[in-house]
């Protein structure tokens, strides 16, 4: 038996997603989405906020980049994926990002321009190897 790898976020946008073009044409989206819950400590009502970092490959990315926005509340299905970099020094770096195979558009409907409330784009499942 295989393992299950999957992740479920509802949050806003922490910027607009920064897009790439790979070789072979190859677009690549990356945003940070936070999500937030709140619980009462000693009476108190507290705000607790995660970070995401989220990457969107192909076509699921040019979607992406044409309705997305800082702010926007998003539904994002994806997979955890851990790699890792060297940052300028040379030193060996991991991050820990969501690969999102499909995304739907949340929120009131003035939120939305040209009546897409609800757009749902789904990946076409191949992501970049690398």
């Amino acid at each position: 038996m295989s393992g299950i790898n999957k992740v479920i976020l509802v949050g806003h946008l922490g910027k607009d997603p920064e897009v790439r073009h790979l070789e072979g044409n190859v677009t690549v989206a990356s945003f940070p989405l936070a999500t937030s819950e709140t619980y009462n400590k000693d009476g108190k009502r507290i705000e607790q906020t995660e970070w995401h970092n989220i990457v969107m490959w192909r076509g699921l990315a040019d979607v992406a980049s044409k309705y997305l926005q800082k702010g926007k509340l998003v539904y994002i299905e994806g997979k955890l994926r851990t790699r890792s970099f060297e940052d300028k020094e040379g030193h060996k770096k991991y991050t820990t990002e969501v690969v999102a195979e499909n995304f739907t558009m949340l929120g009131r409907k003035s939120d939305f321009e040209n009546g897409t409330n609800g757009t749902t784009a789904q990946s076409d499942k191949t992501e970049n190897p690398a």
